[in-house]
């Protein structure tokens, strides 16, 4: 298993944060890494996700959601193929600082038979976490 995880201080209500992260319709207007999310974000749902890694090439895959705990946790899972090939569990936590402040925490935990042969993919993912971090700042902070 390979995790990733990146973190970043939002100054931004927790409540902003999370609406925002739940806008699936706004995020191609913001974000540079998810370039499209559909779909409802409750348990067991399925959400259609693309994603454009800086210089990588981009994707669409239909993961489950997992964990939706409103003003706090998303995760979803996702696969290549079929379970234990390349399976994904993509998440965002958002924790209270104080009552402007938010801390983001987005990562992912891969597992599967190819992810010892993903490195740079792996790298290209971290940037693409590390530019959308910022960028919901920059929404949220505005």
């Amino acid at each position: 298993m390979k995790t990733i995880e990146t973190k970043i201080t939002i100054n931004a209500p927790i409540e902003f944060v999370w609406r925002t992260l739940m806008d699936f319709e706004n995020h191609p207007k913001w974000n540079p890494f998810i370039k499209n999310i559909a779909g409802t974000a409750e348990v067991g749902h399925k959400l259609s996700v693309t994603i454009a890694p800086p210089g990588g090439k981009g994707m669409t895959f239909n993961p489950v959601v997992i964990t939706h705990l409103p003003f706090n946790e998303l995760r979803w899972l996702g696969k290549l193929w079929f379970k234990g090939i390349f399976d994904g569990e993509h998440y965002f936590i958002l924790n209270r600082i104080n009552h402007n402040t938010t801390e983001l925490c987005h990562g992912e935990n891969f597992s599967g038979l190819l992810v010892s042969l993903s490195g740079n993919m792996l790298n290209k993912t971290v940037e693409g976490f590390e530019l959308m971090n910022k960028a919901l700042k920059k929404e949220c902070e505005k």
